[in-house]
Parts: C-alpha cells; structure tokens; sequence
C-alpha cells in the first residue's frame, strides 16, 4: 500500500453522480466532455493529461457511484481500479469530488474510499450554491474530521484549482485515520487477510474478500486463497453491509454536526417540503404531465418565427445561387442537393434549441431527478426498476448514449429489457420529422383559447414512444425471466435556480451537434439522392425533345424525369409493399434513405421536391408537401397519411447506429436483430391501422 503521493503520475477522480466530478475533469485536463444531471452519463473510464509545471499527472475520470461496492458495471469498473494494484489505470492517489449540497450523501462513498488506505484528497463542489443560501461549511474542521485534506473547489470559475494544483505537485498523505474499521468478520478469516495484506486496514481487506466472492476466475493468488476460506467461513455478507452502511451514517452525522452550520439542515428541510408536493403519489404524476404540456406548447408557439425567418432565408439563399449560376448539373447539384437537403434541416434548429433549454432548465434546478423518482413506480408495474428510468430519460436526447447508460444497471435482465425498449423513446433525431409532418397534417388552431393543437399533437407523440415502451416492457417480463431484485438509490438534489448561462451553452451546443453531426449525413445522402433523382436508367443524356415531352410544363417535365430516375424506379419497386399503410413511392425513397439517420428524413423530402420543383421558383418543403396532389387532385399528406407517418416513425428502428450500440452492448447480433424485426412489425402493423381508421 502505498504512504504518500509525493511525485504523482496518476490520479484518479471518483465521486457520486453528480457531483461536478467531470467538470473538474475538463477543468485539469481542458478537455470537454458530456456533463449530465443524472447518473448513468458517464459509463467508461476517461482520461486525460494535466500539466502542471513541468510535471505530467494522468488524470482518470471514473464513473459515477454511490458506493464502492462491485454491483453494477459503474462500481465493478471504480473497484477493480482502486482496489487492484495491477490495473493498469490504478492510481497513486485519489480525489474524492463530493457535492456540497448533499453533504450526507457524498460522505457515505468518501468515507469508505478513506479507508482503502490510498492517499485521498477531497474536493467539495457546489460551494457557491450554499453561499447563496448563506450556508458555511468549514473546509479545516471538515478536514480534521475526515484526516485527509479538503478543498472547496468551483471548476467552472477555475476558484480553487490552483490550490489543488500545488496539492497534485507536492504531494499528499494517506487518511490519517479511518472512518469505520469495526467489520464484524470471523476472526479466522480476518487473521487470514492481515496475513495476505499485511499493510492493508480491516477495510480494504473486507472489500478483498467481497471481490473473492464474486470472482469466477482469478490469477490472484491471494483472491484464491480468500475464495477458498469463504468456503470454510460462513460469512453473513448483506448483513455486513447493512450494518456498516448505518454506522458510517452515525459518524457522518457527527461529522457534519461539527463542520457545518444549521443553514444547510433548513435548506434541505425546505427541499424536503417542495418534494412533499412534487413528488406526491397523486400531485406529483399531474404536474409532470402539466410541466411536459407546457414544454411542448412552447416549442412550437416559440419557435414558429424563427422557423420562418430560415425558411424564407433558404429560399433566398436558393434563388440567388439559382440566378447568378450558369445553368448546368452543377447549379442544380448545389441548389437541388446541397442547399434544399441541408435546409430541410437548418430550420428545425429553433425547435431542438428550445426543447434542450426546457430539458437543460430541468435538470439544472434538480427537477429531472423528480422525474425519476415519479416514474420509478411506473416502471416496477412493468417488471422493471427505477434504475431503467435514467436511460430512458437520457433516450429522448438520443438512444446511443441513452443504451450505454444501461450499464448502471447491474441485472443483467432489466438491462437487456431497457436496452430494447429505449429506442422507443422519442429523441431528437425524431423531432424534425414530427415537426415536419405536424405542420402539414395537423392545423395550426388553439384549443380553449390557449392551447396550440400542434404542440399537444407533439406531446401526444413523447406519449406514445412511453406508452409503447412500458406495454413492451411488460410483455418481456413475460418472455425473459427475472434474475433477481434490483433496487434503485439516487440522491436528490437540493432544489436551486437555473444556471441561464449553461442554459444557453446547451441550447447552442445541442444546436450545433445535430447540425454538425446530422449534416454530414445528410449532405452526403442528398448528394447521392440528388444523382438517383436526377438521372435515369434509360436515357441519361437524353434531351428533353427526344423524349417526346414538348407539351409538358415545367412542373409536368420535372416530375416525368423524377418518376423514370433511380430513385423513382427505387421507390415505385417498394410502393406495393408500403401502400397498404398510406405510403406513396416518394415516401418510401425518404423512409429507406433515413434508415441512416431519422432525421435524414426531412432533409429526402426537401432534396425529392427542390428537384421536382416548379423553374427556379423555391418551396419550402412544407408548403411543397402541404400542396402536393396526387392525379386524382387528391392531397398526397391528407390526416390519414399523416398519421400513419407520424405512428411509423415513432415506432420503426430508423438508426443503423443504435443497432451497432445495441450489438456492442449485448456482445451479440441476435438481440439487435430481434430488436429491429419486432420494432419494424409494431411500426407497420400500427401505421396500417391507423391508415385505415382515418382514410
């Protein structure tokens, strides 16, 4: 074991979900990463380089935990790095990241990483948060109670890290004390371990004996060892822990009576009484529907001029190219392609903007983890516990990230079951393609004076994805057997103010992600759709005159060379199979192309009728679509195609990439199969349905 971390080349930062762990992360290591308000964000080990002088530290972001206990892949990974000195990421010291306003809390996982014996320091986060409040928490006192330096840090506004700089130069000592060593093992096996650890506290060797028991196969020849006495040793394990758990709650108490004043047992207390109505068991679900009611009104109330003001820009931007270009495959390659794909996306920015700032607003004042606990009774209706909740949550930002959050989860059914149902959350890739087809579909009325008939459409669709998900996860706990009780522990955060400049921040990250991220897929995909669009098997090169279409308008011609294209050929081969649910050929050119992506899906659309547009005269593909008729003069997106769109999206498996996740998650192609085959069923038997019903 080691003494002291003079010299550091490797530190490793662990802490409670939550906790500001990976901005202090990014604050060392100037590297950006995803900061979340609810465990299950970051999953893997991350690391970094922090210069300091001319010294190099390795910094180790580990998961977020609430204990050091191997139960879920998050606790497994942090255990294994601190506890076995031949991991390779094992660190030469520890900072423990603890959240000031949930002081209790982040103690219980700081105290038993104090008595695994590796040099600790402790940084406490969220200090300006309690200052607001006018709550102290003395840093030396709490020092001396913990007997391992403490630092109040804010690595937002870089306060405090050059204090902890100097620390990682100088050095620092292990704990000089323990917080809990009294494990009530049998005296036999504990003589054993101080003899396979002889420089090792009662704790650390309790923890070994934890990894022996849940070993399978180990080299360690210690593990071993221990493996084989719990087999001669009857070890009340649960009941170790139970007891543990309650006595370092009694020294903590003790500890937090000493080092902080009664402003922060009121401010939690007040906390307490907000969450006696929002987290009511009937208030509590009603004002969530009302909150989500809300959000959804604004993102289409808020966001319907600013759409307006890049539709129009687009169409400018169009017609000038259109003007000054000389005419040829390029200009139309440019204007047809590149411009009319890319801007069938640049103008749901508003709307992704606006839902982000809600969700961001959410999490920020701590409201999010509310959610959490609301639905945690929901979930165990349907076989699942509250830990499933979190990635589901994070699923409407996007399922990939959302998938690799399931690791949280430590039985391995809840986890297989969450993993198949999240992609039924509506993300933000789904949003484009809502809005799009919201617009034309569904008019823009308001209900009682003030209740905008598109926004409740829109939450209706958030609905449906959870609906759907809780009917799936309900019938799998049918057809996959339970393994074991999982039980769901989280922390709720006192209740605080929005922090607007991170509001903001997210707002324009999120922004900026999906157009970078979702606009190289599109613009490829438009390229190569424009080309499919705009040429033909037959008669590439072939004039208009000799194609016999002299009487033809513009229009007439533009829409005859779309329908004996590539795509055209390409869509006409699938429409037997997609007209039964209310899909035309052009439909199933756009339902095809956003398999890569669903939000390609607008972006087909824009691409399908910026070249069968009328002469140089630019639509906005809604107004293209809203007038499209078929060669009966029937509207092509009446309400029940609409409908059907809207139900096939939110049920399909349109993302390549969430199935690649899926198959790295499960270490198998056969549960990614299975997922898209009976996402594909569902999607198609309730768009023909619902087709049928409002034909």
């Amino acid at each position: 074991m080691k003494t002291h971390a003079a010299g550091l080349k490797k530190i490793a930062l662990v802490g409670n979900p939550n906790s500001g762990k990976t901005s202090l992360f990014n604050a060392l290591t100037h590297l950006r990463q995803k900061v979340g308000n609810y465990p299950g964000v970051t999953v893997d080990i991350k690391k970094g380089t922090a210069q300091i002088g001319t010294q190099r530290i390795e910094v180790i972001d580990l998961p977020g935990t609430y204990s050091i206990y191997p139960k879920s892949d998050d606790e497994r990974i942090v255990s294994e790095v601190l506890l076995d000195p031949s991991h390779p990421s094992h660190p030469d010291a520890v900072i423990v990241v603890i959240d000031a306003t949930n002081l209790k809390r982040n103690l219980l996982f700081c105290s038993q990483i104090i008595d695994i014996g590796l040099p600790v320091l402790a940084v406490l986060t969220m200090g300006d948060m309690l200052e607001k409040r006018g709550i102290r928490i003395d840093p030396a006192k709490l020092s001396d109670q913990l007997g391992i330096p403490v630092l109040l840090v804010n690595a937002r506004r870089q306060k405090g890290i050059d204090k902890l700089k100097h620390y990682l130069k100088e050095g620092f000592d292990k704990p000089k004390k323990e917080i809990y060593s009294d494990i009530p093992l049998p005296p036999a096996l504990l003589e054993a371990g101080r003899k396979l650890y002889p420089d090792a506290g009662n704790y650390f060797i309790w923890l070994e004996i934890l990894r022996a028991q849940q070993s399978r196969k180990s080299r360690d020849s210690r593990i071993k060892a221990l493996k084989q006495l719990l087999r001669e040793e009857e070890v009340n394990i649960p009941g170790i822990q139970g007891k543990e758990t309650l006595e370092r709650y009694k020294k903590i108490e003790e500890i937090i009576m000493d080092s902080v004043d009664d402003s922060l047992r009121k401010s939690v207390q007040i906390s307490d009484r907000l969450d006696d109505v929002f987290t009511h068991r009937v208030w509590g679900p009603l004002i969530l529907l009302a909150i989500l009611f809300l959000v959804f009104q604004a993102v289409f109330f808020l966001a319907e001029f600013p759409m307006r003001w890049v539709e129009d820009g687009t169409a400018w931007v169009s017609t000038v190219f259109s003007s000054y270009l000389p005419a040829g495959w390029f200009k139309n390659l440019l204007v047809e392609g590149v411009i009319a794909g890319l801007g069938g996306i640049v103008v749901f920015i508003p709307q992704i903007a606006i839902l982000f700032g809600f969700l961001s607003i959410l999490e920020d004042t701590g409201y999010m983890a509310r959610i959490s606990y609301i639905t945690d009774r929901i979930m165990r209706g349907v076989g699942l516990s509250g830990k499933s909740v979190i990635p589901m949550i994070s699923g409407m930002a996007c399922a990939i990230p959302a998938i690799m959050a399931t690791r949280s989860i430590e039985n391995w059914r809840n986890r297989l079951v969450t993993i198949l149902i999240t992609p039924f959350m509506t993300c933000s890739a789904r949003l484009p393609v809502y809005a799009l087809l919201i617009s034309i579909g569904v008019p823009s009325k308001t209900l009682l004076g003030f209740i905008n008939l598109q926004g409740l459409v829109l939450l209706s669709m958030y609905l449906l994805g959870i609906g759907m998900s809780m009917a799936i996860a309900y019938v799998l706990r049918f057809l996959i057997p339970a393994d074991g009780k999982s039980l769901f522990v989280m922390e709720m955060p006192l209740y605080r103010a929005p922090r607007w400049r991170n509001v903001f921040i997210t707002m324009y990250e999120r922004s900026k992600v999906f157009v970078t991220e979702a606009g190289k897929v599109i613009l490829v995909i438009s390229i190569v759709l424009w080309f499919l669009a705009s040429f033909g098997p037959a008669d590439l090169g072939m004039s208009r005159e000799e194609t016999n279409t002299e009487q033809m308008t513009q229009a007439q011609y533009k829409s005859y060379r779309l329908e004996h294209s590539f795509a055209g050929y390409l869509g006409k081969a699938i429409e037997p199979a997609i007209r039964p649910i209310g899909f035309d050929w052009r439909m199933g050119i756009a339902v095809i192309t956003s398999f890569a992506a669903r939000e390609v899906f607008a972006g087909t659309m824009a691409t399908i009728y910026s070249v069968e547009g009328e002469g140089d005269e630019f639509h906005s593909v809604r107004e293209a679509m809203l007038h499209d008729v078929d060669d009966r003069g029937r509207k092509v997106y009446s309400l029940a195609t609409v409908l059907s769109l809207l139900v096939f999206y939110a049920f399909a498996m349109q993302c390549m990439s969430t199935l690649a996740v899926v198959r790295r998650e499960t270490k198998s192609w056969k549960w990614p199969a299975i997922q898209f085959a009976y996402m594909t069923v569902i999607a198609y038997s309730a768009s023909f349905i619902v087709y049928q019903l409002f034909r």
